[in-house]
């Protein structure tokens, strides 16, 4: 067990045990650990060949980089080794050892992936190249660098698992001798591990390398901190030490009395999670009390039941604090059963049961499908071990190009606490905790995820904000013409959804505004005396070449889009193609010239943009004034924002047109509109028992929908203000309501909240 989960004492390198090369002895120690001899001892399971291909990629890396140091002194290629080292614990093939070696050769050494290729295939140069990072590209900050490079390592991991692993044990080897960096540089690569590296081993199963991350980013991250903690345990370990022995003693006698053969190991916190248990929970060192626990490994899945059934027999379980993950195993694979038991002195002890391969995956997370190879060559274990995970950052990564987005998206998902639920079939689904039922209904499918309208939670419909709880059975109601909302990505916790949701109201918002650019530059062309648009075509392709020169944009789409953002300006956009047209021979229509300057002054020109409500991201209706069908209207184009639809009586409108008059277009409603608008309405009423009840159930009576209510704050007062948004068809459908609202009892006045009062 421990070649499998720890370094060989030859190959670690700790912080302050390398020396500069001052003396022979040092010397010496160098040239040992830059031997390939370090390494040798670990590669007993491969064959000989394979052995000769690791020897190989030792002899060119050793070439690449030699003549370099660390800054402890040693020479740089004591790291490779180190690193190829901790994947041989992991019984990692050929290629990921050849890998290892190489990890730096392309970064730091001149070293192109074509000579990679060349020398030792493409699948250990697309490794190498997985795990460069982007230094050389140009970026504008930090930020974007680390996110760029991160996202890179994350794709190439989800198509070869391998990639991460190396890249883990090259982050705890770099951890280990972080000693011998300059402290300035301590805060961020500690930081960087906590938030980054270490999530990522834990969200894989790799446990012991998670352990190890978390403690070394806090010894260099909270110096004072852990030395004060690591006295603290110390301590605590002198004292009780008669005590684990005696729990021990006991234990091994129970289970020697029905004689069932088990292995018993200690297990301590690290100083890492103890720090958090006392930071999160505001707990002095004394109040935490699972400090030390037992792991108890058997033979068989039964043996786990029994040996749980043998201690709650012997100590008193603390209710609540049994959880069976062998059933219902956590989600990067781990399964034991957890149990704590109130021990001697009424200290608290926690046990795990483990069968000898739930131990191993505990510790070594997907890198146990190296381990179990021989019984497992099908590759199942490490479809079970993360590999779903790691095939959703394809997905997230289909749909988000940006970077930084990416990184965002992912790292939700690198949270360790989850919550498992149900589907009505009684399929079990494990989900971050804190996710909701949208959540849960992208982990069923996207397409189930796009058309949800509804769900219940144990029977019981709750709105889709709801979170999850443990256990609870989830039923999702879905419509086929439903659409992803804007305002699920206030709630949803993972990353597919959030990228699902993004990704499909940037597709809607592009198509939308392109629509609209192409109605917007068709009514500009005709003001100039052109009745359409000249195709993208055959002679007139030319002519959308320079247009798109002048303009800067890469195609006809994205000009379109552009004007529908208002981005551009249609007026500018048109006069520049008729010059082209012009060039090209075509002249304007004269008689449509003519008509068009002499009914430009009116609201309805021909070519005014008509709005129906069906525009969805593409054009707002304005809040400070809220226009209905019916209302006289103008359309601003915004600064990136479409197309801004004002009351022409607004004083904002007003105001805008005054400093911006030429980025306003002649808009005007459908002869059907296809939804209700939202409008504002003030109700001033007696105050009285039952007077809101009443209002509302009038608006009701009118088929007005109440959106939004709002009241002063005024009891005392014999008479109260309540201002309603609601939503209507028309301005007919607003007055009708208006009136039946004037006809009610304990109403004094009725009127609409007026653009001008905005």
């Amino acid at each position: 067990m421990t070649a499998v989960l720890n370094l060989p004492s030859a190959t670690q390198t700790r912080p302050g045990d390398a020396q500069p090369t001052a003396s022979p002895t040092a010397a010496a120690a160098n040239a040992a650990a830059a031997s390939f001899a370090a390494l040798t001892e670990n590669l007993s399971y491969l064959d000989a060949a394979s052995i000769e291909q690791v020897r190989q990629a030792y002899r060119f890396a050793d070439e690449a980089h030699l003549g370099q140091l660390r800054n402890s002194g040693e020479p740089y290629i004591t790291h490779p080794i180190a690193v190829a080292a901790q994947c041989a614990a992991w019984k990692l093939d050929a290629q990921a050892l050849m890998a290892a070696l190489l990890h730096d050769a392309m970064e730091d050494c001149g070293v192109t992936k074509a000579d990679l290729i060349d020398r030792f295939g493409a699948p250990v140069a697309e490794l190498v190249d997985g795990l460069t990072k982007l230094d050389k590209l140009q970026f504008n900050t930090r930020e974007e660098n680390q996110a760029e490079s991160f996202r890179k390592m994350l794709l190439a991991m989800a198509r070869d698992v391998r990639v991460i692993l190396i890249k883990l044990a090259d982050r705890t080897h770099n951890m280990r001798t972080l000693s011998d960096m300059p402290r300035s540089k301590w805060g961020r690569i500690s930081s960087e591990t906590l938030e980054i590296y270490a999530p990522i081993a834990h969200r894989l199963g790799l446990n012991q390398t998670y352990r190890e991350l978390q403690d070394l980013a806090f010894r260099h991250l909270h110096p004072w901190r852990y030395a004060t903690l690591s006295k603290a345990v110390n301590k605590s370990r002198n004292r009780r030490r008669d005590l684990v022995q005696k729990v021990q003693a006991e234990v091994d006698a129970a289970f020697n009395r029905i004689g069932m053969k088990v292995r018993l190991a200690g297990r301590e916190k690290t100083l890492y999670a103890i720090y958090q248990k006392m930071h999160l929970k505001h707990l002095s060192f004394a109040q935490v009390t699972d400090i030390y626990g037992f792991r108890v490994i058997v033979p068989t899945i039964t043996d786990c039941y029994t040996a749980l059934g043998v201690l709650h027999q012997m100590y008193k379980p603390v209710p609540g604090k049994f959880k069976d993950h062998i059933a219902i195993a956590k989600l990067n694979g781990y399964q034991s059963l957890h149990t704590t038991l109130v021990g001697p002195s009424g200290i608290n002890i926690e046990f795990q049961m483990r069968t000898d391969e739930m131990h191993v995956i505990a510790e070594a997370g997907v890198a146990a499908h190296w381990l179990y190879k021989a019984q497992d060559s099908d590759g199942s274990s490490a479809e079970r071990l993360g590999t779903k995970w790691l095939q959703s950052l394809l997905d997230i990564q289909n749909e988000t190009r940006d970077a930084a987005e990416f990184w965002d998206h992912v790292k939700v998902d690198l949270f360790p606490d989850a919550v498992y639920v149900f589907t009505p079939k009684s399929q079990i689904m494990a989900l971050p905790r804190g996710a909701t039922v949208v959540d849960f209904a992208y982990a069923i499918h996207s397409n189930v995820g796009d058309r949800t309208t509804a769900a219940k939670i144990n029977n019981e419909q709750v709105p889709l904000r709801t979170e999850l709880k443990n256990g609870d059975v989830v039923e999702i109601i879905t419509t086929p013409v439903s659409t992803p909302n804007p305002a699920w990505l206030g709630f949803v916790r993972t990353g597919r959804p959030r990228s699902k949701i993004r990704h499909y109201l940037n597709t809607l918002a592009h198509t939308e505004s392109e629509s609209l650019g192409e109605k917007l530059l068709i009514q500009a062309i005709r003001a100039e005396g052109l009745e359409q648009l000249p195709p993208d075509e055959g002679e007139t392709h030319a002519l959308w070449e320079k247009l798109l020169r002048f303009t800067g944009n890469r195609n006809r789409s994205e000009l379109l889009t552009d004007l529908g953002l208002g981005k551009r300006i249609a007026s500018i956009v048109a006069k520049r193609l008729v010059v082209l047209l012009g060039e090209h021979g075509h002249r304007p229509d004269a008689l449509l010239l003519t008509r068009e300057r002499y009914t430009s002054h009116e609201t309805l020109s021909q070519g005014a943009v008509t709005l129906d409500g069906s525009e969805n991201a593409s054009v707002q209706y304005a809040p400070c004034c809220r226009p209905v069908p019916g209302d006289r209207i103008v359309g601003y184009l915004g600064r990136g924002e479409g197309l801004v639809v004002h009351n022409a009586d607004c004083s904002v409108a007003k105001r805008l047109q005054h400093k911006d008059s030429e980025r306003f277009i002649a808009v005007d409603w459908a002869d059907e509109p296809t939804r209700l608008f939202e409008t504002g309405v003030v109700v001033t009423v007696i105050n009285g028992k039952g007077v809101l009840a009443r209002i509302a159930q009038e608006l009701a009576n009118s088929e007005a929908d109440i959106t939004h209510v709002d009241m002063d704050d005024e009891a005392a007062l014999d008479t109260t203000d309540l201002r309603f948004v609601v939503a209507v068809r028309d301005q007919a459908h607003l007055e009708a309501a208006l009136r039946n609202l004037r006809r009610t009892q304990a109403v004094i006045r009725a009127n609409r909240i007026t653009p001008q009062a905005t």
